[in-house]
């Protein structure tokens, strides 16, 4: 290994290499492209660090002054971006690494600065990455290693064609390493493309994967899912925890909820900047946060510093998306858990996702508030303020507590000081796990015993209807539902079924008259009444399913009769054969009209044209608009060609409700435009001829 960085490696506390680590520094494949899948937490970062090491560092482990970039490391997220950079920047310390990012949401200008200050690795996300390179701002030509790190995350958001441009500008002679997760057809159809004789390497099987994580699929009620995560929460007391939902909504509202019940949480979703999203991961890094409620954008190689907690408080789409959700916690050794909250409605679903990852979980339901309460109990009793030496100050108002109180008192105040630290925890419905819908038996119906059955002269057609017939029977015959059987409402009458332990209290209750509150009466019936036999339960439309169309078995037709024909009287048809008989005199002349003209079948021309009413005259304005030349002028009362209507015709017979009265002011014609506007109570000014003159309008200037 590169003697800068295995200096590098023993500063960070690094003695011993995990297996990805190890395969991918084997010397025997030193510049070769390679493929390599690992489960996450596995120490990909700093592996294909030290892969790419002999290909951009110089014979003595430094670099050479900065200039056009040698490494370049693509990863589908930002955060991401910028945690490759700092696990970088640390490793190649010692070497003289300049370091460079083109990261979505960040200012391009800064970018663009540092890249042309000159950079030895630049770290990018592929859509800011693509822009440097469109707009001129990077130059690939010296690349000698490209990195796609979680390669199938890349392909899965969409980023294949942003991929292919980039290794496109890339030189040919680089080496290309992969870095995934799994390696689906996507990833091995990319490196045929843009690898040469890759070396395939698999340090881990799925049957392995996260054996660090201890996985709980916590059953809830539907409605105690965010009193579940309190308790969660607050029963392990894990210094960092993710809390992952599924949408930006979802990612707000229990943000909010914990930040009401008193935990120090912090939000992490697509909607916000990049600065809020980074200032949210440092604040979990510093300990000024404990628990981050994030969608799946976190769910991709972010590490947090003793992340020891995982919730699921919306179950994943897939069993992929879970296992990286999961592999936040339980990194490098460490142990972890991940709880899936589970609903009543999707147990199935989680009994699926678990299935197809491959993973066993113990199922169980949440911590519930006395165990809440007992674990911080036992969190107290253990705290290792107990065995640490106090100081004099300490020791001395110690004393003067126990003067002036008692022990147990002194005891029970801290305790309640220390509750008072957290937050108080939930109450948790208690969850009945029923049978599966297909081992559920049929519901039994059990005979309702001995009876006697009564008819009210109520039914169907006078609105009957068993919501207020029970009840007013119950009233009136002081009985309960218990004690009533079947109600068969009738079209004019309703028969009831009643017990007959009840019948003589309900007879005394009712009275002689057997008359109920509505003025209804009531009837005793010697037998059951005869209401046919159903045959079973009602058919549905399935029943009909198998019948063929049209068939109404053996339904007769329905019979019309002599259906009498259509009388025109003397209207002749519209479409009459040529050679019918000859219409009455009286409409031979129409018929004539109608016959085609010989010899101009073809001819539209010669065919009569239809009577079209005469346009209603609008005035000029109309004919201005449709691009015709205005009349100006004084009109005589016709316009150019004869064509037209007089404004105004004195001769002319009055219509409507102005027939018989005396012509008053001629109306104002649009064709008139020799008249001017005259305001009210003045005088039209006289119009200024042209020319020189008394009445010629003045100059400006000199004359």
């Amino acid at each position: 290994m590169i003697t800068t960085l295995a200096d590098a490696l023993a500063k960070q506390g690094y003695t011993d290499l995990t297996p990805v680590q190890t395969a991918v520094t084997d010397p025997a494949l030193e510049g070769q492209d390679l493929l390599v899948s690992a489960q996450t937490g596995s120490g990909k970062t700093v592996g294909f660090g030290l892969a790419i090491g002999p290909t951009i560092l110089a014979e003595d482990g430094t670099f050479g002054p900065a200039g056009r970039p040698l490494g370049l490391v693509i990863a589908p997220t930002r955060e991401l971006a910028l945690q490759v950079k700092r696990e970088l920047q640390w490793l190649y310390a010692a070497a003289g690494v300049t370091m460079a990012s083109c990261v979505g949401g960040m200012d391009f200008r800064d970018e663009k600065r540092s890249l042309e200050r000159g950079a030895h690795i630049v770290v990018a996300t592929p859509g800011r990455l693509r822009d440097h390179i469109m707009r001129n701002t990077i130059d690939l030509s010296e690349i000698k290693a490209v990195v796609l790190d979680e390669a199938d995350e890349m392909l899965d958001l969409g980023f294949r064609e942003d991929l292919e441009f980039i290794l496109d500008q890339a030189p040919e002679s680089r080496r290309t390493l992969l870095f995934s997760a799994t390696v689906p057809p996507m990833i091995a159809t990319l490196a045929k493309s843009y690898q040469r004789d890759a070396v395939r390497i698999a340090t881990a099987s799925k049957e392995k994967q996260h054996s660090d994580i201890e996985y709980r699929a916590l059953s809830v009620a539907n409605h105690d899912i965010d009193a579940a995560i309190v308790n969660i929460l607050r029963y392990y007391d894990a210094p960092n925890a993710l809390v992952f939902t599924n949408t930006r909504a979802m990612v707000t509202r229990l943000t909010t909820r914990l930040s009401n019940r008193g935990f120090s949480v912090v939000a992490l979703s697509g909607e916000l900047s990049q600065a809020e999203r980074s200032n949210a991961l440092q604040a979990m890094r510093d300990g000024r946060a404990r628990v981050c409620v994030a969608t799946d954008v976190a769910a991709r190689g972010i590490d947090l510093p003793n992340l020891e907690l995982v919730i699921h408080a919306e179950l994943p789409t897939n069993a992929e998306t879970l296992l990286h959700r999961s592999g936040r916690t339980g990194r490098a050794g460490r142990k972890g858990i991940s709880a899936l909250i589970v609903p009543a409605k999707m147990k199935r679903r989680g009994e699926n996702l678990l299935k197809w990852g491959k993973l066993t979980a113990e199922w169980a339901t949440p911590p519930t508030a006395e165990e809440v309460t007992a674990k911080d109990e036992e969190r107290l009793l253990t705290d290792p303020v107990w065995s640490e030496e106090f100081t004099d100050d300490e020791q001395t108002f110690a004393k003067r507590l126990l003067a002036e109180h008692a022990p147990e008192q002194i005891a029970a105040a801290y305790l309640r000081l220390y509750a008072g630290k957290q937050s108080a925890p939930e109450m948790i419905s208690e969850y009945k796990d029923g049978p599966a819908a297909k081992e559920r038996k049929p519901r039994e119906v059990s005979s309702f015993g001995p009876s006697k059955w009564f008819s009210v002269d109520v039914g169907r057609e006078g609105k009957a209807e068993a919501r207020w017939l029970l009840p007013m029977i119950c009233k009136a015959g002081d009985i309960t539902k218990n004690e009533i059987g079947a109600i068969r409402i009738q079209p004019n009458e309703t028969f009831i079924e009643i017990s007959e332990a009840a019948v003589p209290g309900f007879l005394r209750a009712v009275g002689g008259n057997m008359k109920l509150e509505n003025q209804a009466t009531l009837k005793a019936l010697d037998s059951p009444p005869d209401l046919g036999e159903r045959g079973g339960p009602r058919k549905t439309k399935r029943d009909y399913d198998d019948r063929p169309k049209g068939d109404f078995k053996d339904k007769p037709k329905r019979d019309y009769g002599d259906k009498p024909k259509r009388d025109f009287g003397d209207k002749p048809k519209r479409h009459a054969p040529r050679d019918q008989a000859a219409p009455p005199p009286s409409q031979q002349d129409h018929v004539a009209a109608i016959q085609p003209i010989p010899g101009a079948a073809d001819d539209h021309k010669a065919r009569k044209p239809r009577h079209k009413p005469e346009r209603r005259d609008h005035g000029e304005a109309l004919v201005e608009k449709r691009g015709k030349p205005a009349f100006k002028g004084k009109s005589d009362g016709k316009k150019p060609g004869g064509k037209g209507k007089p404004p105004y015709n004195a001769d002319a017979k009055p219509r409507g409700a102005s027939a018989g009265k005396p012509a008053g002011k001629p109306r104002a014609s649009a064709n008139d435009t020799s008249k001017r506007f005259v305001p009210p109570g003045g005088k039209a000014k006289p119009r200024k001829a042209p020319g020189k003159g008394g009445s010629a309008a003045p100059r400006r200037g000199k004359s």
